[in-house]
């Protein structure tokens, strides 16, 4: 009797050809849920893969850790000398920053001028050291980006009139300060926001224009491989005369939404294999309501309603678990596919990248075998808990 389920599995795998539209529909639900983890997990790759681009872009410009005034304190050089000391570890690059306008041939554009130390600059930030490469920032050079230059049509050296929020006294009037700078370097962060309106200077010009007095900064920029600690370290040292903030503090509704998008789609899209396993049910319900007379002898001649239970859950769970693992097979053949062939030619100048980003998460994959593991196994529970239930004396007396 031990190879009661194992027997029953065997038979009802069988195609019948008094019934092939029962075979049809247990086909029906493996391709269902095949296709439904394929989609799921080729999407949440891509998903990974867009958030992750982006992050790195976006974190590009935006410092791990960011260090500013408050409480009438000042960043100053005895500050950054006393953090090196304490934090050997990590990068600092002071700065000064104001909001500029730049003024071309007919048309204007506003952005920021960051007033920054070259060297210092190049450890904390790949993308102006990539530009800048074994050159410094001197005198009223600016670096700026390829954004701007191109609609400026801008070239190298190149003078640029930049008008600064302070304003200078002239007569009876004030009137904002206006300064050429020379376009010596240009960058490319593969953000439009970024290449059109961030400028990099020299902090001692930045500083002559500003009337900012020496060894004094607006605030110091941080490098960190592990931004989540070295940002608690630093609050503790620091106390509460200066504030330190996270690049991800300061996009926080940004980054929430990106997560809130993405579990919105995990959700519908696993709602792909709830669909499919109805299949499953359905198939397994019109199993056992055409082998009502095989199962009530079965039960008469002494089978235990378990070994029904157990016959009937493993040939559901046989159905949705090979889709699984057809679909997990048939995924990373796609992945494979899209990430080594151009099928899906990305504009480079929108994204950075002509490729498609591909980034499947070990927590994502987890998750996805769980929640259709638990779709299966309930699908398959309900038509085997049914099949117990066949009255067996009504079903002999009317055959």
């Amino acid at each position: 009797m031990k190879s009661i389920p194992k027997y029953l599995l065997l038979k009802y795998l069988r195609f019948d050809k008094d019934q092939p539209f029962i075979m049809l529909c247990m086909l029906l639900a493996f391709l269902g849920v095949c296709v439904g983890i394929c989609v799921l997990l080729v999407a949440m790759a891509i998903m990974n893969g867009f958030d992750k681009d982006f992050k790195e872009r976006f974190f590009v410009m935006n410092y791990p850790l960011t260090i500013l005034p408050r409480f009438y304190t000042q960043v100053d050089d005895t500050l950054i000398l006393k953090l090196q000391n304490e934090f050997e570890e990590l990068s600092f690059s002071p700065y000064l920053s104001t909001q500029v306008i730049a003024r071309g041939d007919n048309r204007f554009e506003g952005g920021i001028v960051f007033g920054v130390n070259s060297q210092d600059e190049k450890k904390i930030n790949k993308v102006v050291a990539e530009a800048l490469k074994d050159e410094e920032l001197k005198g009223f050079d600016l670096l700026a980006g390829s954004a701007l230059i191109d609609e400026f049509h801008l070239k190298r050296n190149d003078k640029l009139p930049l008008i600064f929020s302070n304003l200078n006294p002239s007569g009876l009037a004030l009137i904002p300060q206006t300064k050429r700078f020379d376009v010596k370097y240009s960058f490319s962060s593969g953000l439009l926001l970024y290449d059109k309106a961030y400028m990099f200077a020299d902090i001692e010009a930045v500083r002559k224009l500003l009337n900012v007095p020496s060894g004094v900064y607006e605030g110091v920029h941080v490098y960190s491989n592990d931004a989540f600690k070295d940002l608690e370290r630093l609050k503790a040292f620091l106390g509460d005369e200066f504030a330190v903030f996270g690049w991800w503090e300061q996009n926080a509704n940004l980054f929430s939404a990106l997560e809130l998008e993405k579990r919105a789609l995990f959700t519908v899209l696993m709602l792909i294999i709830l669909v499919a396993s109805l299949n499953i049910i359905s198939s397994l319900l019109m199993i056992v309501m055409n082998r009502r007379s095989e199962i009530a002898l079965l039960l008469a001649l002494g089978t235990s309603k378990q070994e029904i239970k157990k016959a009937f859950f493993a040939l559901g769970s046989l159905i949705g678990g090979g889709g699984i693992c057809a679909g997990v097979v048939l995924a990373f053949i796609a992945m494979w596919v899209l990430g080594n062939f151009d099928i899906i030619s990305l504009p480079a100048d929108v994204y950075g990248s002509s490729k498609l980003p591909l980034d499947l998460s070990m927590i994502d994959f987890t998750l996805t075998l769980i929640g259709a593991g638990l779709i299966v196994a309930l699908s398959s529970y309900y038509p085997a808990k049914k099949a117990t239930e066949v009255d067996v004396l009504d079903t002999l007396r009317n055959e």
